[in-house]
């Protein structure tokens, strides 16, 4: 049996697959899967699971150089962003290193979604609630 903490198999060997540079992006229910990469459903019911719930997990075990987000979350979900950086915060303490956060137009953020490896769709529904995190290099 798998000793890590990530249980899903489909998100495990996902981020297994992972080199440097390739993406995963971790949404709330309403973003729109483009065709193309994988998409790992989690929502069950409306918040659940949540957001910031399936980032912690798949970020325990994926390591992150940088992030992007829309930049609409900034004024539409304040306090979910806020909660969001201090994660980041708290894995480049873990990683012991620096990931960088960039902001795009929410219509650039989904049209760069269709390069990522896989979607992974939480029950989150509040406003602006998705993530595309690049992998780095654990060397």
């Amino acid at each position: 049996m798998k000793k890590g903490t990530l249980l899903n198999s489909e998100i495990s060997s996902v981020v297994s697959r992972l080199g440097h540079t390739d993406s995963l992006t971790i949404s709330d229910a309403g973003l729109p899967v483009p065709r193309g990469p994988q998409r790992i459903d989690l929502a069950l019911t409306a918040g659940v699971p949540g957001f910031l719930q399936v980032v912690a997990a798949v970020t325990d075990e994926m390591q992150v150089e940088s992030a992007i987000l829309a930049e609409e979350i900034l004024l539409h979900n304040v306090q979910l962003h806020s909660d969001l950086i201090a994660l980041m915060e708290h894995l480049q303490h873990r990683q012991g290193n620096t990931i960088d956060i960039t902001y795009m137009s929410h219509q650039q953020f989904k049209e760069r979604t269709q390069s990522s490896q896989a979607i992974v769709r939480s029950g989150e529904c509040s406003p602006y609630a998705n993530i595309i995190l690049n992998a780095g290099v654990t060397f």
